[in-house]
């Protein structure tokens, strides 16, 4: 499986690492972690350097009851940080993790090359057509509600079954537009129990059945933290744990703070392989 960013063929058939990269004073590991133009650039630097693929810059936190910030905070946020990565770096290969279609097109324009939309395009009716129209990458995570009221929207009959169904319809939708790259992500955390969580990993290769490369974002979430009883800054072990079974049950990109440890998974289990 490849995907096209900006006319360079990525090959995910051996797994990518995608480092977060917060400009959001309120997300619950890394928020306000990064206060100037020095710190950002030493930390794209230091993800690149450890083997980074993609770098997924962020300018509205979408953790459980986030605070809500209007589109013109958002791309305030966002848009100086992507001329500043792109001047400095490049090749930097840059997602752009929004819900909005405006801000997806401005970032996009400014450089980036992917965009990652926590709700499929369904916060935003003009998402997919603004996706279809730039022609880039297209990851669709599952999650019902919005950041601020997901928490209450985790009751299902058959997890797995809807999920699956959730992105076969989303999927659709896409190709029907013209959308040529989609990478699916099932939403760890995202209007999900820590059990529900537990359950989509479980069962993580089934969504192999969707023939799309699968994005697995477990890094230092509530699912590894409350099952060890510590807090995000001590779950780094556990993340590696998960990303593990994630990678042997089909991940091709693995979302996470932590690049060089989730790097040294992935040659670790190809080394295996081979």
């Amino acid at each position: 499986m490849t995907i096209n960013c900006k006319g360079e063929l990525i090959d995910l058939s051996t797994p990518k690492v995608m480092g977060i990269l917060n400009l959001t004073p309120d997300s619950f590991y890394d928020g306000g972690k990064y206060k100037n133009e020095s710190e950002i650039l030493s930390q794209v630097y230091t993800m690149l350097k450890h083997g980074a693929t993609f770098i997924d810059i962020g300018a509205y936190s979408s953790r459980p009851d986030a605070n809500h910030i209007s589109e013109l905070e958002e791309l305030n946020r966002l848009l100086p940080m992507v001329s500043i990565i792109l001047k400095e770096f490049p090749d930097t290969i840059i997602s752009i993790d929004t819900f909005r279609s405006q801000v997806a097109k401005q970032a996009i324009e400014s450089g980036a090359a992917i965009v990652n939309d926590i709700s499929a395009g369904k916060l935003d009716q003009n998402m997919l057509n603004t996706v279809a129209k730039l022609q880039v990458p297209f990851i669709m995570m599952h999650m019902k509600g919005t950041p601020q009221n997901m928490k209450q929207q985790t009751s299902y009959k058959n997890l797995i079954k809807e999920v699956l169904f959730y992105f076969s319809e989303r999927i659709d939708q896409a190709r029907a537009l013209g959308i040529v790259d989609i990478i699916v992500d099932p939403g760890f955390g995202f209007a999900k129990t820590k059990e529900q969580s537990f359950e989509i990993l479980k069962h993580l290769e089934l969504f192999k059945m969707l023939d799309k490369p699968i994005l697995s974002g477990v890094s230092r979430k509530s699912m590894i933290y409350k099952t060890l009883e510590n807090s995000p800054k001590e779950a780094l072990n556990g993340t590696t744990v998960l990303n593990t079974i994630a990678l042997q049950k089909g991940t091709s990109i693995l979302r996470v703070h932590d690049v060089k440890e989730a790097v040294e998974c992935i040659k670790l289990l190809q080394q295996l392989k081979s």
